[in-house]
């Protein structure tokens, strides 16, 4: 009866085999039979159903279906059994057996009664065996021979067959697992295969790498288990011919031969598998590391393409031709670095594209999307090579034109130094002439290599750079050129005929007066045509000659022509000053454009981080400051105006006034001055300095440079006054004269700055005090009303030492603490102690005993310093700044109060310059005047710069206390007015204290404690400025100015036989006034910026050196005069 059973394997019944109740000895019947031994074993009736069946199931299974087929023959061994055991044997085993059976051999029992009885039973119970195979008893086992040979039975059968079922046992469970094995492992590479083929190539690099290595691992893991596999079917078949090994002659049995086979197959199995999946990865791979090959190109063609992309925008900036010569040759140097720089992304862009190609040689998958890419980066590197190429070309052409216009101009100027060099008085004779002919001749000649020949040609050869500025600048140098020429003929016009002229004797005649007259230098618009007539002209020009040809006409041309020559000698110095500022400026521009590319730059490149030292990073705003700012005003403004005065170079004056606001840059940069040097000399030895001043092969360090920008405002005032010295007869004098005084006034507010910023403790914002005037240290004594009575005595045997800052606004005073250190940080630092609102500040000029010290008082002398100057010129200085910020205010104030009025009166028209005007200066000062006065804001539009009397000798009384002496101040104008935007809107009353001993600008015009040791005061000694007519003139005579009180007068000069030139402001007329009537006219009228101190009661008639104005300006003018 058979059953569908599920397949076993040896390692799940292995118990049940080892009981040994069944085997298959590997034995085979004549025909091929398998054979099944059932050996004897005495609890076979105990043997489970169910273990039974398991085993005869898996027994059956092992032979090949082919010998499975022929049918299996069981050998029953019960010679050691009972009849009864043998016939339930047999019983059983033909009721479960799962296979064919084609005959059925028993061992029955050897005893006799058992052997009789089984004779008997087998007679009487033959038809309970009926099967469908026949049943064999057998009495011995040499009958068991004659079915079954001796070879193919095992030694209990008295066979020859080698059978170890232990071993057997091992070899079935090792077969089968390695089955097992070989079909997981045949599993897993078909999933794996799946996996590989179903997956999609990513996008980036990293994606790419990522999962070539995991499939690479995975690959790994796979063939580890292939190899792990292959070596156990080796190990299983080893096992197998282990019994021919050990000797040759024995054969295997054909279960053997079965398992042998079986191993076999599977290892071929799996060999076949190896290669199958080691072609399929071989392609897989190949695939992702193309993948990635791409990927990576791809990558690096986005880098090199955004690089190619900035250099082309960056080549395309490179649109400036130059303006001069040097500044083309460092154009030509800003693109050679800037094609050497380049030349490393270029190479890669290169080589990028010879790796595409290789990629394409290789015969990489994504040829179409490769070659598209290979092409591009050839393009952009041919397109920016021809692109540098053709900003080459261009600057080569500028540089050969700017090459030839330097030319130009330097044989120019080397032929005005020529006719200038000359010595007139030896051209008068005749081989003085001839010398001077064939010296000029002998120049013109060198002019072929060196001039502009033609113009159009210029135009023609050089136009692709010719700009509108550039091509202004070539006119000019032509003119320039053909001025010259063209007094290189006049020269050898008049040459010619000197040196054709007979020599004759000559009386030597004294000049005509009017001959020495020199002419006022030509305006820059004519400037060239009138240097010209003035000095060539004066040389040939000889006027109607008589018939007798005077000598007295010949030696006056011969002055007039020396003239005309000191006037081009002059000129010449001042070309040459002009053009080391030029050149300086130009050098100056360049250094600093290589700091801020070679080393501001650099610390911001990915390149040279690794070089920044930790200290060094986030820090270039403080190493630099604002250089790049200055740059950019000296590059793109200032030397580009300069360039305009090259022509007229006494005018360059205005070029500074122009732009003097903007040279306060320079405070800012010095101010930072301290933090950058304290950071370089903290920083000087890393390494990205060293790498930076290498590339630009500086043979000086960076701080060298770093001090450039201070150097340069230093030098200006040096070559301003160069300027001035060779042009004090030019129209430009003035702008020169002014100009230096505001280049050094920037000095100075750098200096004091430098001081300011040193400050410190001070809570407020130092910038709301005005502008810093002053800065200085001195000995300080207090004398305060309300201060302790053991401070006020030692206060005066104990100075201290105080540094003072004056500012618009307050006085600082400061403790001075000297730093240790070097270069800066030696620089001394000032501790904040105390500070006075200059509204409620008064002074005192001289203090008994001392020369060297005044007094500062604070409101109502509450509070009173007595300040000590090193050197009494220190000390006239400061009382003059304070005087003048004390003046500022006081004429704010009454400025304010008459605004209204004062407009009415600046309405009426101003007199016009006329001959009879006593100074040239005079006419300057008017038309200033009336260009201010378009603003009705200005202060400075209404009253002009004035000084106080001077002080007066001691010994004479004054009009008011004989018996007392007192002292006037000198005031000097501040040429910035304080302004009305400084003044409180709350009203105070004015206080007249009796013991104020100076001036302030916060009270009236009282006594002057200085009388009570002074002398009185004489007539008040008169100051050019602005006053108001406090009475009618009632002296006047009638060739003399009439004025009236009320009137607004300008006194402009002193003459002689002591009258003084006042211009009527009110009246519009001018005219000459007696000194002694015009103290009169003014005694009893407050200067409109002149103060002087006397002692005087509340009806004096001179004003007071305490006088003042409120903090409010609602007080009424009136009450401010007394």
């Amino acid at each position: 009866m058979h059953h569908d059973i599920t397949p076993l394997c040896a390692a799940d019944i292995q118990d049940q085999l080892k009981k040994r109740f069944a085997y298959l000895s590997g034995g085979r019947g004549q025909d091929g039979s398998p054979v099944i031994t059932f050996p004897d074993y005495p609890a076979f009736s105990d043997v489970p159903d169910k273990e039974f069946q398991n085993v005869m199931t898996y027994l059956t299974s092992i032979p090949s279906l082919q010998d499975a087929g022929i049918g299996f023959i069981l050998v029953i061994d019960r010679r050691q059994d009972k009849w009864t055991s043998v016939k339930a044997s047999v019983l059983r085993i033909a009721a479960s057996f799962p296979a064919n059976l084609q005959l059925v051999l028993v061992l029955r029992p050897t005893g006799f009664f058992q052997r009789t009885l089984s004779d008997i039973a087998f007679k009487f119970n033959r038809d309970d065996f009926k099967m469908k195979v026949p049943v064999i008893m057998l009495s011995s086992v040499p009958e068991l021979h004659g079915y079954i040979d001796k070879s193919q039975l095992t030694e209990d059968l008295g066979g020859t067959l080698d059978y170890c079922h232990n071993r057997w046992l091992c070899h079935r469970t090792a077969i089968e697992h390695f089955a097992l094995m070989v079909k997981e492992t045949a599993q897993m590479l078909q999933s794996f295969g799946t996996e590989l083929a179903e997956t999609e190539l990513p996008n980036d690099v990293q994606s790419t790498s990522s999962v070539l290595c995991a499939h690479t691992e995975k690959k790994v893991k796979a063939k580890e288990n292939m190899r792990s596999a292959l070596n156990e079917g080796q190990s299983i078949l080893e096992s197998i011919r282990e019994p021919l090994v050990k000797s040759p002659e024995q054969s295997l049995n054909q279960d053997q031969l079965d398992n042998q086979t079986t191993v076999q197959r599977l290892l071929a199995q799996l060999n076949e598998t190896e290669a199958a999946f080691d072609e399929f990865w071989a392609k897989h791979q190949q695939k992702l590391e193309q993948c990635l090959q791409l990927r990576h190109f791809e990558q690096d063609f986005r880098e090199v393409k955004s690089t190619l992309d900035v250099l082309a925008q960056k080549i395309l900036t490179f649109t400036d031709v130059g303006n001069s010569l040097a500044h083309v040759e460092h154009l030509l140097k800003d693109l050679t670095s800037f094609e050497e720089k380049s030349s490393v992304p270029m190479e890669r862009a290169r080589a990028l594209s010879l790796e595409g190609e290789q990629l394409i040689n290789n015969k990489h998958y994504a040829v179409d999307s490769i070659r598209p890419k290979c092409h591009e980066l050839q393009h952009l590197c041919d397109q920016f090579a021809a692109e540098v190429g053709q900003r080459r070309g261009l600057l080569n052409k500028s540089l050969e034109l700017h090459s030839l216009l330097e030319a130009s101009m330097k044989w120019c100027d080397e032929g005005i130094y020529l006719l200038a060099s000359q010595p007139v008085d030896k051209c008068q004779s005749q081989d003085g002439a001839e010398a001077a002919l064939q010296e000029i001749e002998k120049f013109l000649e060198t002019g072929a290599e060196n001039k502009i020949q033609e113009l159009n040609k210029i135009y023609q050869d050089y136009e692709p750079i010719l700009t509108q500025d550039l091509m202004k600048h070539v006119q000019k140098v032509f003119q320039k050129q053909e001025s010259m020429e063209e007094m290189f003929h006049r020269r050898q016009a008049s040459l010619k005929k000197l040196a054709a002229r007979q020599t004759r004797p000559v009386q030597p005649v004294a000049p005509r007066p009017e001959a020495l007259t020199k002419s006022p230098c030509p305006s820059p618009g004519i400037r060239r045509g009138s240097e010209n007539n003035s000095s060539e002209g004066n040389a040939l020009r000889r006027g109607p000659y008589r018939r007798a040809k005077s000598e007295m006409t010949e030696n006056r041309q011969g002055r007039s022509s020396s003239t005309g020559d000191e006037e081009e000698s002059l000129a010449i110095l001042r070309r040459h000053v002009m053009n080391e500022l030029l050149d300086t400026e130009r050098v100056y521009v360049e250094e600093l454009l290589c700091v801020l590319e070679g080393y501001a730059a650099e610390m911001d490149n990915p390149l040279m981080a690794h070089l920044i030292s930790t200290g060094l990073q986030n820090k270039k705003d403080v190493l630099f400051g604002n250089m790049e700012e200055i740059y950019h005003f000296h590059n793109r403004i200032f030397l580009r105006e300069l360039e305009n005065y090259i022509d007229c170079p006494e005018l360059v004056g205005r070029c500074f006034l122009e732009r003097m606001e903007e040279f306060q840059i320079y405070e800012k940069y010095c101010q930072n001055k301290p933090r950058s040097e304290s950071l370089w000399r903290q920083c000087s030895d890393c390494p990205f300095f060293q790498e930076c001043q290498k590339k630009l092969d500086h043979k000086l360090s960076l701080d060298s440079y770093l001090l450039k920008p201070v150097q340069r405002i230093t030098k200006y005032q040096l070559l301003l006054k160069e300027m001035l010295k060779y042009s004090k007869s030019c129209e430009g004098a003035e702008d020169l004269q002014e100009a230096l005084s505001s280049i050094l006034g920037i000095l100075k507010a750098v200096n004091d700055s430098m001081h300011l910023i040193a400050i410190t403790g001070y809570d407020g914002n130092l910038s709301d005090l005005g502008r810093l005037l002053m800065q200085g240290s001195f000995s300080v004594w207090t004398d305060h009303k309300k201060g302790h009575t053991k401070v006020k005595d030692l206060a005066r045997f104990k100075p201290m030492q105080r540094h003072l800052f004056l500012h618009e606004k307050a006085v600082l005073f400061c403790k001075k603490r000297e730093e240790n250190g070097e270069g800066y940080e030696k620089a001394p630092s000032y501790s904040y102690k105390h500070s006075l609102n200059m509204t409620a500040v008064g002074i005192t000029e001289n203090v008994k005993g001392d020369a060297k010290k005044f007094e500062i008082w604070y409101n109502a002398r509450e509070e009173v310093y007595i300040i000590q100057a090193p050197t009494p010129e220190i000390k006239a200085a400061w009382v003059n700044e304070i005087r003048k910020v004390l003046t500022s205010q006081l004429q704010a104030c009454r400025e304010a109060s008459q605004h209204r009025a004062l407009e009415q009166s600046q309405s009426l028209p101003l007199p016009a310059s006329s001959n009879t005007s006593p100074s040239k200066g005079n006419t300057r000062s008017i038309k200033k005047l009336e260009e201010r006065k378009t603003d009705p804001l200005s202060l400075e539009g209404y009253v002009s710069p004035t000084s106080l009397p001077k002080p007066t000798e001691k010994g004479k009384a004054s009009p008011t206390s004989p018996d007392k002496k007192a002292k006037r101040h000198e005031v000097k104008s501040d040429p910035t007015p304080f302004g009305l935007r400084g003044w409180s809107k709350t009203s105070h009353p004015l206080e007249a204290p009796e013991d104020n001993d100076g001036w302030s600008s916060a009270e009236e015009p009282i006594n002057s404690s200085d009388a009570e040791e002074e002398g009185g005061v004489g007539p008040k000694k008169l100051a050019p400025g602005k006053y108001t007519i406090m009475v009618d003139d009632e002296k006047g005579g009638p060739d003399m100015l009439a004025v009236k009180s009320g009137d607004m007068v300008e006194v402009v000069q002193e003459g002689d036989e002591g009258l003084w030139y006042v211009r009527n402001l009110t009246s519009g007329k001018e005219g000459w006034v007696p000194a002694s009537s015009l103290s009169t006219l003014l005694s009893k009228s407050s200067s409109a910026q002149c103060l002087s101190s006397s002692e005087s009661s509340a009806g004096s008639t001179l004003l007071s050196n305490s006088s003042s104005c409120s903090e409010s300006c609602g007080t009424p003018l009136s009450d401010l005069q007394g």
